[in-house]
């Protein structure tokens, strides 16, 4: 009896603690002198497995929209960029043709599907990052069968012929030395070497179905090719799984080493040529007590995993591109099939998306590691049911909210500055166990310069439950002006969420054009509130608002 009047008690406790903590408003004081570093913008890069939607309908105008949303030139990731076929589109699969052989074992080259590729990217402004992959049909040593029929919720193998080490090496290093010819003589030089090129996708797991050593003369033969026929191009590798995995670590390790001091397999010589190292970060979200629990803490341990390995490398001070960095691994496993992929449609996703890239600026200063990009494995899927839970940022050519957190770290300053938040939960606390607790993850990212500053917050907790809104004081310190102009926008449930739009009208699989319409405009970063000119006193100003569960905010100041 006592035992259990002992827990009841303490489970009183608990119920007032937590009320009184979520009542306790986030006093947060960005003084704008004190400013960190240059806030590059890691997260204007983008990828996708399927490399034949980049010029169809839905995916040319997604494109426009991801390269208008980004004041600097955004890069583009894609799979299948060799892989033999009719240049057909499927999830998981895509091809361009661009190797085939005749009846004597020649080689025939094909690039016209390529070009039409990066001729989408280059007239948005956009660059490729040339993924050097998969295998040509006629090159693989296990051609048969070739085309996977993977399809989410079956058991149809995904790895096929498309996977396996070349027959040939010279061959292979010859296709890589006529594709970047064609290049530099289509598009110039100058253009070609501010590309990234890169060698392959998760060599460690199944998409590489040789040995490390195997991969190690696939790089060698590839980058000794690139570097013939452009001498200034990027090269970079391995683009592993994520480094916190014993096995993906030591492949990581393993082919730092042999950039550095093995055998080269395609010169004899010492090392080959790595100018930027890549490996891939992911979450892993699933069902627990009927809803969906993201897991933050798994992804953020990749990308500090990955980040310690190359600071204790001889590449240190190399760029690193985290090739995919997402909630989850598997973009065309919709939530029919993966009921823990829900989160994608709505605002869980947009403020995962703002706490987590937030989190890669403290991650590389920890490290003192050079991060370049962080490239999100999110495009569009053609001709599929709408809101499906794919992992996209458009669905029929209406932007998810996800899209939006994208378009405010567009309207983000040059320079980042420090953001003071007593009740921020510690990066080690996200790392090492995300936000799985009664307590929410609320912070902000700062940035400023010479015409104003933009402050993004979010409310983020990894359980998709509801949250209650929260309080925020926010004291902005070193204001220049004496007047500012505040304008402040919004992603909930009730701005810049087209995903809700759709549900209020029925969820209608073939909305009418004047739904279409509504969609698009609700599919948009809103405003949340009228500009207002605001006075500074003592060159500071004081602002409050009230942010729910799962929404991410953003204050435009200009002066």
């Amino acid at each position: 009896m006592k035992e259990k009047l002992l827990l009841l008690l303490l489970f009183c406790f608990m119920l007032i603690g937590q009320s009184l903590y979520s009542q306790k408003p986030y006093e947060i004081t960005i003084d704008l002198k004190n400013t960190s570093t240059t806030l590059h913008p890691l997260w204007a890069y983008f990828g996708y497995d399927e490399p034949n939607y980049t010029y169809m309908k839905d995916g040319k105008k997604l494109l426009s929209e991801i390269a208008a949303l980004s004041p600097v030139p955004v890069y583009v990731r894609a799979h299948n960029l060799l892989t033999t076929g009719d240049g057909s589109a499927s999830p998981k699969w895509g091809s361009t043709n661009a190797y085939t052989e005749d009846e004597k074992g020649n080689p025939v080259y094909h690039w016209n599907i390529i070009d039409s590729i990066f001729d989408t990217y280059l007239k948005r402004g956009m660059r490729p990052i040339a993924e050097i992959g998969f295998m040509p049909e006629d090159l693989s040593t296990h051609p048969q069968p070739y085309r996977h029929q993977w399809k989410a919720g079956t058991s149809n193998p995904l790895f096929t012929g498309w996977a396996y080490p070349p027959k040939d090496y010279k061959k292979w290093g010859e296709l890589i030395y006529q594709w970047v010819t064609h290049c530099v003589q289509k598009y110039g030089e100058a253009e070609v070497k501010t590309w990234w090129w890169e060698v392959w996708n998760e060599p460690n797991i199944g998409y590489w179905q040789g040995t490390p050593e195997e991969y190690f003369m696939l790089y060698d033969y590839a980058v000794d090719a690139v570097k013939r026929a452009c001498p200034k191009a990027r090269v970079g590798g391995p683009t592993t799984t994520g480094p916190g995995g014993e096995k993906a670590g030591t492949f990581l390790k393993n082919f730092l080493i042999h950039c550095a001091e093995g055998k080269n397999y395609a010169t004899g010589k010492t090392g080959a040529p790595l100018e930027y190292i890549s490996f891939h970060a992911k979450g892993s979200p699933k069902i627990v007590d009927g809803h969906v629990r993201m897991n933050m803490a798994t992804e953020l341990n990749d990308i500090a995993k990955g980040c310690e390995i190359v600071a204790a490398s001889a590449f240190k001070t190399l760029p690193i591109i985290i090739g995919e960095c997402d909630p989850e691994g598997c973009a065309a496993c919709g939530m029919t099939t993966s009921p823990e992929n829900a989160y994608r449609n709505g605002t869980m996703y947009s403020s995962y998306t703002a706490a987590s890239f937030a989190r890669i600026y403290d991650i590389a200063k920890r490290y003192n590691v050079n991060i370049e990009g962080a490239v999100s494995w999110s495009f569009e899927f053609e001709n599929q049911r709408w809101f499906d839970g794919f992992r996209d940022l458009a669905t029929n050519g209406i932007d998810k909210p996800v899209l939006n957190v994208f378009r405010m770290f567009g309207m983000m300053n040059k320079t980042q500055v420090v953001v003071d938040n007593p009740l921020a939960l510690p990066l080690d606390t996200l790392i090492q166990k995300g936000v799985h607790g009664n307590r929410p993850d609320i912070d902000a990212l700062a940035s400023a310069d010479k015409k104003g500053s933009s402050i993004m917050l979010w409310n983020y907790k990894d359980d998709d439950v509801p949250v209650e809104a929260t309080e925020i004081n926010i004291t902005i310190k070193n204001v220049s002006a004496k007047k500012v102009m505040l304008q402040q926008f919004r992603i909930d449930k009730d701005h810049s969420n087209a995903y809700e739009a759709w549900k209020k009208m029925g969820s209608p699989q073939s909305p009418t054009s004047e739904q279409y319409a509504e969609l698009e405009k609700t599919g948009q970063l809103q405003t949340f509130s009228p500009k207002e000119s605001l006075n500074t006193a003592n060159g500071e100003i004081h602002l409050h608002l009230s942010l729910p569960g799962q929404a991410v905010s953003l204050l435009k100041l200009s002066y």
